[in-house]
């Protein structure tokens, strides 16, 4: 492999190319199925990126090729809006995060912590993703996953694939007018052996070059998406149904029960297919599948749990594009023993130190790897690590390698410590309460810091300015064109043109770009000032709750003021202070979702008289959009809704969020503009007002109906 390269400019830059020709290739491949390099030089590509990745974690891109899934429908076939998302799923390494899942699902649904929780445990099968939709009983179209939001319409060459059921039969009095199955299409071992064996033949008869896969998972990709169904025909898909889409009705009120419908309909489902009652019977099917993994018929790479309870899975909900009810157990990476040359220290955009193990080349998993992750001080103390030892390498999910063992730990060696500054601006580095990560002091004096806050500002999922990268960035702080994130806006065209020949129209057009950017969404500009755990889905939640940055501002205004107020009381026992402070936080953000720890890091940049400084001067260059909310008609729309008491069938939050989505305000207090109070058991006061002041109050069945009644 070649030798990485050294500057963080140098790394963004290729990592920039890296992830346009990656994207490309997979669109080839994927989408036109005419790929124009080997799969030996696409895999070239992703190990090259995967490295650059490990080398520079705090570089790796929003876009990143690591964190795609296939890629975006594209070609022959026609695209399709999904009338459910695809959603991806959570992975768990070992037991322990199979059992913290559990362990969460109980807190979210507030049961006891020995609380039985029944899962299905299943197989999971690495094959292409598939929604099979049926009206009234008959398959009427077939999607792929695409990217999750928009597939690609495969009916006609389903309808080739045998394992699929045409219609679902007339007798079964309970199959539902709509139905959407969903499941993995794939080849068998022995088929997809057959089926290369029959191509290189007949390669060998006509004279022309051979084409084969690479593996079965990509010949059920290609065949299921070829332009003729004759072709699809022609070769050995398969179908395991593991799920559902949109749906008028459902045959059962668990996982299993669905599961097992379905197979009365026809549909294959997996054999080690089980209901299990505790996290240890889950985990003993993992280790039954696990044994007999090689004996399959088809590839699989992990477990998949699911809540068999589907009220439960409902109340669970999903974070980002993975839901809370399931997740994948992933069968252990491959591992490989190598020299830790050095460990050096990387500063990401928020200041994180974050240690890297140089390591002696070793070939993990047909990946060649030179670095690894060492996550903080405290890993680095628990594995004892030190330059020179000889250490264990593993691929975590077969993505991102990590030191797992140190095996010469009482070797004669000075031990290895953690730096107490910035390597970067010497500014002291410190870690706080109850944390694990070092973090640089120097915020925007720290050059690690400046430049990577102004790359990630411009980024994709930020302003994502068109043709202004992290090279160009980087160029310019280094030629101290810009220094905050208000400069790029202040950039003019007589200031650009003389670094390019023939640099005017490259110039204007960056210029023109810039002032496309002057007007932005909320959730894009609180995402792009990187804000320490505000990423996407927070900044989402941020600006629908606000609405406007005006008022959202003032919110914080009002918390820094609180923040500064809370001391703890003579006397006061710390955890008890820390809970007031906390709740106090969470209080003065008023947003669901929104936990202490984000709470904290809002009001603690808010409270920085530099960062207001930076903020400021930025809002006098651009103008971030408010937000319109889309909600449905209810008979609470525009009114004040009031929850009070211990709410039995969703939490606070899910609460909350049903009123804003049918168009009410939540209050946190009754008075005479309260509109409706919804009152759980033990409900005191606030009823008690309600009912003096002559204001309606429903019990959490009532607003159930209001809510199921909107329209």
């Amino acid at each position: 492999m070649t030798a990485l390269p050294k500057t963080d400019a140098e790394v963004a830059a290729e990592l920039e190319t890296l992830a346009a020709e990656i994207a490309r290739h997979n669109a080839l491949y994927h989408n036109d199925d005419a790929p124009q390099i080997s799969d030996a030089d696409y895999d070239a590509l992703v190990r090259r990126n995967a490295a650059l990745e490990r080398a520079f974690p705090h570089l790796i891109r929003a876009d990143s090729p690591s964190h795609q899934v296939g890629a975006a429908p594209a070609g022959h076939l026609s695209k399709v809006a999904h009338a459910r998302p695809m959603m991806s799923l959570d992975n768990a390494f070992d037991d322990g995060e199979v059992e913290e899942f559990a362990a969460r699902v109980r807190r979210f649904l507030k049961l006891p912590a020995d609380a039985p929780v029944a899962l299905t445990a299943e197989p999971k099968i690495d094959g292409l993703s598939c929604s099979l939709r049926y009206e009234a009983g008959k398959l009427v179209q077939a999607l792929t996953r695409g990217d999750g939001t928009t597939g690609e319409d495969v009916t006609a060459n389903v309808r080739t694939i045998g394992d699929i059921p045409t219609t679902i039969p007339t007798t079964i009095a309970d199959a539902p007018a709509v139905f959407e199955v969903r499941g993995e299409v794939y080849m068998a071992k022995a088929d997809f052996a057959a089926l290369n064996a029959r191509l290189l033949a007949e390669a060998e008869t006509t004279g022309k070059e051979a084409r084969q896969f690479a593996n079965p998972r990509n010949a059920a990709a290609g065949s299921l998406r070829q332009k003729e169904a004759t072709i699809t025909a022609s070769r050995p898909l398969r179908f395991l149904a593991h799920g559902w889409g949109e749906t008028s009705d459902l045959p059962a009120d668990t996982q299993s029960g669905v599961v097992a419908a379905l197979k009365d309909w026809g549909f294959p489902v997996a054999a080690g297919f089980a209901r299990v009652e505790t996290t240890a019977d889950a985990l003993a099917i993992y280790r039954t599948i696990e044994a007999a993994r090689a004996d399959l018929p088809f590839d699989i790479d992990g477990v998949v749990y699911k809540v068999d309870r589907l009220d439960w899975q409902a109340r669970l909900g999903q974070v980002a594009k993975a839901p809370r009810w399931a997740i994948a157990h992933k069968f252990p990476a491959e591992r490989a023993q190598t020299e830790l040359v050095a460990i050096d220290i990387q500063v990401g955009r928020t200041g994180a130190l974050t240690p890297v193990a140089r390591l002696a080349p070793v070939t993990v998993g047909g990946v060649v790897v030179t670095n690894a992750t060492l996550h903080n001080a405290d890993e680095i103390e628990r594995l004892g690590v030190r330059p020179g030892d000889r250490v264990v390498v593993q691929r975590a999910g077969d993505v991102i390698p990590q030191i797992v063992e140190n095996l010469t730990p009482d070797e004669p060696r000075d031990p290895w410590t953690f730096p107490t500054h910035c390597p970067q601006c010497g500014s002291a580095a410190e870690r706080g309460e109850g944390e694990v990560v070092y973090r640089c002091t120097g915020g925007l004096i720290c050059p690690a810091q400046r430049v990577e806050r102004l790359i990630h500002f411009v980024s994709r999922h930020a302003f994502d300015i068109d043709g202004l990268g992290a090279t160009l960035i980087e160029a310019f702080f280094t030629d101290d064109l810009i220094a905050s994130p208000a400069d790029i806006f202040r950039l003019t065209e007589e200031q650009l043109a003389a670094r390019k020949k023939d640099g005017r129209t490259w110039s204007a057009n960056l210029i023109a770009a810039i002032e496309a950017k002057r007007q932005i969404a909320l959730d894009r500009f609180l995402f792009a000032l990187g804000i320490r755990h505000v990423g996407e889905v927070t900044a989402r939640d941020l600006a629908r709750r606000y609405r406007s940055a005006r008022a959202l501002g003032r919110a914080l205004r009002h918390a820094v003021f609180l923040h500064h107020r809370t001391q703890p009381t003579l006397g006061e026992p710390e955890r008890k202070f820390v809970l007031r402070r906390d709740k106090l936080l969470v209080a003065a953000i008023e947003t669901p979702g929104i936990g202490p720890e984000v709470a904290g890091a809002l009001i603690g940049f808010a409270a920085e008289a530099h960062n207001r400084a930076v903020v400021f001067d930025l809002l006098r260059e651009v103008r971030p959009a408010d937000v319109i909310h889309e909600t449905r008609t209810s008979e609470v729309s525009g009114k004040t809704v009031v929850f009070t008491g211990s709410l039995e069938t969703l939490s606070r939050d899910e609460a909350k969020a049903q009123a804003e989505s049918l168009g009410a305000r939540v209050a946190g207090s009754v008075s005479a503009k309260t509109d409706l109070v919804v009152a759980g058991p033990g409900a005191g006061s606030k009823a008690k007002k309600a009912v003096d002041l002559g204001i309606r109050v429903v019990n959490e069945a009532e607003w159930a109906e209001i809510v199921a009644s909107a329209g």
